[in-house]
């Protein structure tokens, strides 16, 4: 489908000029769009490096906290970056992170997780939930209240978001308050009618995208019937017990209609969840336009809900 008549005109330039992912012709080459240039980094926030035990060995987290902060511990956050499970590293969410420590008044961790094809399932999901265990377990040297800890990631990464909910409540492992699986990437099935809209070559993740991402994830295990909802998210029986929940979603992404189904059976689930669509908004939109009202809006939006997440008790 054609969509470009119906983005909202302050983010069509970028979208037309957007050179569309090939993952199956050239991995490494769509790896480098997703790679940030630097940023200007924020005085008022400190970040380190740190390996740490990860499900395979070592692996790099990135710490993110205020510059000046009291004794008080401080809510964390673990965030999981996206990628569609084969894209990105930590380094490209520098802003972000720094901006959640500022406005959510918190301890970000970023976690760099296996990639696939190289690394299929379960590696990502097993290095998120190593993330989320290292980070309540040293709570005390970094400054962390462990009663007040949420997740968090977009696109891959929220679907990864999603996972780590239900893997943390399923093995009765860290206490998460919230998530925030932000356009998450959660369906391998690739039959909603979204799914089907989102064809064009130069789309922002499209149809060909989606179906290469999964393959390269989940391996053989992508044809098979029964797919862990660890792998999966979409295909949990039960979402009831999981965290309150925030996510976002454009009108024009592939992923809105697993997104709002996932929305629905939380609700369903007893589950508290904000939800927002953005219509005339494509995948990715608020990171590619930031400086868009539209973009800006949302990012706000999702920012606040984090805040009131992690200082529900009015601290």
């Amino acid at each position: 489908m054609n969509i470009d008549k119906r983005i909202l005109p302050e983010l069509r330039e970028v979208y037309s000029q957007f050179p569309g992912f090939q993952l199956e012709g050239d991995l490494e080459w769509s790896r480098g769009l997703v790679s940030a240039p630097p940023v200007k980094r924020s005085e008022q926030v400190n970040t380190t490096s740190r390996k740490i035990p990860g499900a395979a060995g070592e692996m790099l987290v990135k710490i993110y906290e205020p510059a000046r902060r009291n004794v008080d511990k401080l809510p964390a956050m673990l965030w999981i970056h996206g990628g569609g499970y084969v894209l990105g590293h930590p380094d490209m969410d520098d802003e972000l992170c720094e901006r959640f420590v500022q406005t959510a008044r918190c301890v970000v961790v970023s976690v760099d997780y296996r990639l696939a094809p190289e690394h299929p399932y379960p590696a990502a999901i097993e290095d998120c939930y190593a993330g989320l265990v290292w980070m309540t377990e040293k709570a005390e040297s970094l400054g962390i209240d462990a009663n007040r800890v949420a997740i968090a990631g977009a696109s891959g990464g929220g679907g990864l978001t999603a996972a780590l909910a239900l893997m943390a409540r399923d093995k009765g492992g860290p206490s998460i308050i919230f998530q925030m699986p932000l356009y998450p990437m959660l369906d391998n099935r690739n039959i909603t009618p979204s799914s089907h809209e989102i064809t064009e070559d130069g789309a922002i993740w499209n149809r060909t995208d989606n179906l290469a991402a999964w393959n390269m994830y989940l391996g053989e295990e992508n044809d098979a019937s029964a797919i862990s909802p660890y792998a999966v998210p979409s295909r949990a029986e039960n979402l009831a017990g999981l965290p309150p929940a925030y996510t976002c979603v454009g009108q024009l992404d592939l992923f809105r209609d697993e997104t709002i189904e996932y929305v629905t059976r939380l609700a369903q689930a007893g589950v508290d969840v904000e939800f927002h669509l953005y219509p005339g908004c494509f995948h990715l939109f608020e990171g590619l336009v930031p400086e868009a009202e539209v973009s800006q809006r949302a990012v706000q939006s999702y920012m606040n809900a984090m805040a009131r997440a992690l200082h529900s008790e009015g601290d």
